[in-house]
């Protein structure tokens, strides 16, 4: 119940800056509603990020555009975002490749910037909500498998983080690229042997490519 309270203050939370965007736009800054999508290249961190272990993957959703002025707008989306991290492994006892796909529904809540007609800045908070955890494992030799330890309640129903990035809009379509800092840990702690560990020790750490159509 206490996980339930939290997304929903995050839902009140939106729908509250939504709406106070909406009572300051004039009738010429016209509210844009959209649908989005992309490719996601994903991380695990701990204390650094860097480029090893990327998976690749997708996201697609919708968002909407509130203009404050010509220069400023406040941007909403509700977006199917897999996020999670790719280990390639070979030691003495085996090698292979663990995937770990985590499946979140993101609310990111951006303020977005024009630097120029169709050149943008944007950035602000996400909250997401992990769907789905999925876990497979891939042994050369097919005797080291761990998909099975693994469930759905071995992972944070709850992420938050920050996402920043850029964009270029070109009438009804757009380009962009954003990034997101998880700053929650993904994995929960476990009792393994006697001894306690979380697993996975890591943040979210994502690179998203996508495209825009505004709908109206």
């Amino acid at each position: 119940m206490k996980n339930i309270g939290k997304f929903s203050v995050a839902v009140l939370l939106l729908f509250g800056l939504t709406s106070a965007a909406n009572a300051q736009v004039t009738e010429a800054q016209t509210p844009q509603f959209g649908i989005k999508g992309g490719a996601n290249f994903s991380n695990l961190y701990t204390d650094d990020v860097d480029d090893n272990n990327v998976l690749t993957s997708f996201n697609a959703g919708i968002y909407t555009t509130f203009p404050l002025n010509d220069f400023i707008a406040i941007q909403p989306e509700l977006l199917y975002s897999r996020k999670g991290s790719e280990l390639v492994y070979d030691n003495a006892f085996a090698s292979g490749t663990a995937k770990f796909k985590l499946n979140y529904i993101e609310l990111p809540v951006l303020l977005k910037i024009n630097l120029a007609k169709n050149l943008n800045i944007h950035a602000g908070p996400y909250f997401a909500y992990l769907v789905d955890a999925q876990i497979t494992n891939e042994s050369d030799s097919g005797s080291f498998d761990f998909e099975e330890n693994y469930d759905n309640d071995d992972f944070n129903k709850f992420d938050t983080g920050i996402a920043a990035g850029v964009g270029i809009d070109l009438d009804k379509v757009g380009i962009g690229l954003r990034y997101n800092y998880g700053l929650s840990t993904v994995g929960k702690e476990r009792t393994v042997g006697g001894q306690t560990y979380t697993i996975p020790d890591g943040k979210n750490s994502n690179l998203s490519l996508y495209l825009t159509l505004q709908l109206n």
